[in-house]
């Protein structure tokens, strides 16, 4: 016999022997550990229950900049993007052209006050006054030797020729009078209408002043509000013109911030409560799910329900003095439309959809597995507010939910919300 034939005669009973006593030492069946679970305990709380409309931010006072006299950049003083206050200035024009208008102003003012102070003077009256009152005393004059010799002539004491040289020069001390006396009215007339007439020009040309000083400041185009100013739309040298069909850049007023959204009918009634009844206070959800910190409120409300959509346009303002919002963000405006108390919210996860019906998986005090149906009401942010189905007390299952059944012994831990990095809660 070989030798490698008597080994496996020798060691074939043992190799039995030990394999025997193996598979003795193992238990019968081996049963797996419980797999862990996650789980909460449901508690009577209270909750408000919001509704919300989609919304597009918009600036309603936007102001566009323009130029109210002509002439040309030299300097430009904002950066795009900046904040401006009203008043502000923005850009500078060349302004030689406008001081060189008010300096002939100022004198064509002063010339005409000088001839203004000239006429009220009544030089030209006076003289003819003083002419008047020489042509009164001739006559007197004339009166008196006309007087004097007609006696005499008449007792022929003194010669007739006498009397009618003295009676010539009463005439002509009359005619005189009269034409000195026309004189003064013609004179005073003409020194009235000059002195009207001068006074008129000097209020023209205290207008002109006042408009070519008003053109001077207009050459410093300054922001009619204060907002965020856009860029500028017209370069240094570039020509500025009153009835230019492009402004010069734009204004934006962003406090406050308003908010546009569509009502229905019902909608916009459910909002209003009734006509005894305030429109509630609104919140802003912004695109990152955060909550703006600001309420707003209803402003205005179009003046009827747009008959191919069959929703109104409602206009809410919201506080924005950091600025935070900037026109043409999409957001979700929303409000309380109903506060409950002793009711039981669980996360959404916890439940399961089958079809019709929806299901929470829940633990009974040995750990074991049970599926309860329930009645979820309306949604409180990441929660479900559950109707029916649950009581306080109840430990409902949120994660692990892909590896229990009914009947399945688990181990249940606390339930720790994960929240993906950078994620915003809503409040």
């Amino acid at each position: 016999m070989k030798l490698s034939s008597l080994l496996i005669l020798v060691f074939a009973p043992a190799a039995l022997y030990l394999a025997g006593c193996s598979s003795e030492a193992q238990p019968a069946s081996a049963q797996p550990p419980a797999p862990s679970v996650e789980v909460i305990t449901a508690a009577a709380s209270d909750a408000d229950i919001y509704t919300e409309y989609p919304a597009q931010t918009y600036a309603r006072n936007m102001v566009e900049v323009r130029g109210r006299v002509e002439g040309y950049i030299e300097k430009w003083l904002f950066r795009p993007g900046q904040e401006v206050q009203a008043g502000q200035p923005l850009y500078i024009l060349d302004l030689r052209p406008f001081q060189a208008q008010v300096q002939q102003a100022q004198g064509n003012l002063k010339q005409s006050e000088a001839d203004l102070d000239f006429a009220r003077r009544q030089v030209s009256l006076l003289q003819a006054e003083a002419n008047l009152t020489a042509a009164q005393a001739n006559l007197v004059k004339a009166q008196q030797d006309y007087d004097r010799l007609k006696p005499l002539v008449e007792s022929d004491a003194a010669a007739r020729q006498d009397l009618d040289a003295a009676t010539a020069a009463l005439s002509a001390a009359q005619a005189s009078v009269r034409a000195n006396q026309a004189n003064v009215e013609q004179t005073r007339l003409s020194t009235e209408t000059q002195i009207q007439s001068t006074e008129g020009k000097v209020h023209a040309n205290r207008g002109a002043l006042e408009t070519t000083e008003l053109n001077l400041k207009y050459g410093t185009i300054t922001a009619p509000i204060g907002g965020l100013i856009g860029d500028t739309l017209v370069p240094v040298g570039g020509l500025v013109t009153p009835n230019s069909a492009q402004p010069l850049t734009t204004i934006v007023p962003l406090d406050p911030i308003w908010v546009r959204f569509q009502l229905s009918e019902a909608q916009y009634l459910e909002m209003k409560g009734g006509t005894a009844k305030q429109a509630p206070p609104l919140e802003l959800i912004l695109a990152d799910n955060s909550r703006f910190p600001e309420t707003g409120k209803i402003t205005n409300t179009l003046n009827q329900v747009d008959p191919r959509t069959g929703t109104l346009e409602v206009q809410a303002e919201f506080p924005n003095p950091q600025h935070r919002i900037l026109p043409g963000q999409f957001a979700r405006v929303r409000y309380v439309a109903e506060h409950r108390t002793g009711v039981i919210l669980i996360p959404q996860r916890a439940v399961q959809q089958n079809q019709s019906i929806q299901l929470v998986y829940t633990l009974d005090s040995s750990n074991k597995v049970e599926a309860r149906p329930v009645k979820t009401g309306p949604r409180v942010g990441e929660m479900w507010l559950v109707e029916r189905g649950l009581e306080p007390g109840d430990r409902v299952i949120v994660e692990g939910l892909l590896t229990v059944r009914p009947g399945l012994i688990v181990k249940p831990l606390p339930f720790q919300e994960k929240r993906a990095p950078g994620q915003a809660k809503t409040e």
